[in-house]
């Protein structure tokens, strides 16, 4: 059994990092496993480098020990790249030259845009333009991204499902999401995709993470079909909530694993806050 943890170094570690991370680190201990520490930075943007050092402290004094050294996605920007390509090659994804206003104002002009979980839809306003129109527009220069087309995604999978450990079997929706995007100019991949290539390149054989991403495995699962990579094992397990019921967010100081050390908590009142 592999698992692994893979935090954004966008901030300190909270109670529901280290639930996630201590869910991964148990399950492959108890099946003499390996757990993998992952840092998913491709967003430049936000990062920070002394998160990746505070993040590995706070997991060590949690007790969580992972296997080999913390692979970042920012060393595999060309591996994403060629999956990228190998999808164009594929016919299943399309630039988008849209601004999020123009989206915006198109949905909105809509009125009944389809919507998912994470709300409407991207309107597939470029999806429509001939080869010729995109590849002049890639010439001349034109900002865009790449979006997956999940008509056309579905259609070259067929049917699929993945297994989850609290949902059971579940049948995958490759239009849940609408034609996400699975990569920008300014950050040349996206989770979706990053974390699907990562996966696979890790051989993770079980994935834990938070029930919010259930929705994300169907995006996920999809590349996995069309690039011919091995599905994992998913367990979305319960969220950490505050006082309010809302999900912990990385704002909450009171709640990170650096402040309750430096209120004297000890690891072992942590891990008993998280049961």
């Amino acid at each position: 059994m592999l698992t692994r943890f893979a935090p954004s170094p966008t901030g300190l570690l909270h109670l529901g990092h280290a639930y996630a991370a201590v869910y991964a680190y148990d399950m492959a201990e108890e099946n003499g496993g390996r757990f993998y520490l992952r840092f998913e930075d491709i967003d430049t943007t936000r990062i920070r480098s002394e998160f990746y050092l505070a993040i590995e402290q706070d997991l060590a004094w949690l007790g969580v020990q992972w296997d080999g050294t913390p692979i970042r996605q920012t060393d595999r920007l060309p591996i994403y790249q060629e999956a990228l390509e190998e999808l164009r090659s594929l016919g299943v994804i399309y630039p988008c030259f849209c601004t999020r206003r123009e989206i915006q104002k198109e949905i909105e002009v809509m009125g009944n845009a389809p919507h998912g979980p994470e709300g409407a839809h991207y309107p597939g306003t470029c999806r429509a333009l001939t080869s010729s129109e995109r590849e002049d527009r890639i010439n001349a220069g034109d900002t865009h991204c790449w979006r997956l087309d999940t008509r056309l995604a579905a259609k070259q999978t067929g049917s699929l499902v993945f297994e989850d450990e609290f949902e059971g079997q579940v049948v995958v929706d490759a239009h849940l999401l609408g034609d996400v995007v699975l990569a920008r100019k300014d950050i040349t991949t996206s989770y979706h995709l990053a974390v699907v290539i990562d996966d696979a390149f890790q051989k993770i054989t079980d994935v834990t993470r938070g029930a919010d991403l259930l929705a994300s495995t169907h995006v996920h699962r999809t590349l996995q079909k069309l690039l011919a990579l091995p599905a994992p094992h998913y367990h979305h397990h319960r969220l950490i909530l505050d006082t309010h019921g809302k999900r912990l967010a990385k704002r909450n100081d009171a709640l990170t694993i650096r402040s309750l050390r430096e209120l004297g908590k000890s690891p072992t009142e942590v891990i008993d806050m998280l049961a």
